[in-house]
């Protein structure tokens, strides 16, 4: 009787104890992820980083579509005065020109848009990182992104975590 008795106890204790542990207030912080991203000056140094990259071929695409048109309004002018061929030959070099064109702001724009996935990837990692250890070093139980419905103020660490971006940032100047 006594062996049964000191087992109930103990098992009452264990629930006791469980009970209290399981009751503790868990830390849950709320990231927006996309909002973070967009207002980090990580995300700024990349956009103008591109830019800069692809500003060389930007203006060839520009003076490409410059000329387009200026041949096109060349056309438009002489088409009264030209003869069958040389009409011929101005529209065979009007539809190349306008091919070329098209082909030079699709590649830019395909190879623009990968450029971009492939650094906003980078940065994604790095932003992953540094909410990671923002919340390891807070001692949040768990922190939450995309998919939240509706989140208070008081568990929104954007703010905080954009501060720990921005002293990061400016640390790696």
């Amino acid at each position: 009787m006594k062996f049964l008795f000191k087992q109930s106890f103990g098992f009452l204790l264990l629930l006791l104890f469980s009970s209290i542990i399981f009751a503790q207030e868990q830390k849950i912080g709320v990231v927006n992820f996309q909002a973070l991203m967009e207002s980090s000056p990580q995300f700024r140094q990349v956009m103008e980083s591109l830019q800069e990259e692809f500003q060389p071929r930007q203006r060839e695409a520009l003076a490409k579509q410059k000329e387009f048109e200026e041949l096109a309004e060349k056309i438009q002018k002489d088409a009264a005065v030209m003869g069958a061929t040389e009409r011929s030959n101005a529209e065979k070099d009007f539809r190349e020109l306008q091919r070329d064109v098209n082909r030079l702001g699709t590649e830019l724009q395909e190879d623009f848009n990968l450029r971009r996935n492939e650094e906003i990837g980078k940065l994604q990692r790095t932003l992953l990182e540094v909410v990671n250890v923002y919340a390891q070093n807070n001692d949040f139980d768990m922190v939450l992104a995309d998919g939240v419905i509706y989140a208070s103020t008081s568990v929104n660490i954007t703010s905080q975590i954009l501060e720990s971006l921005q002293s990061e940032f400016k640390d790696s100047e």
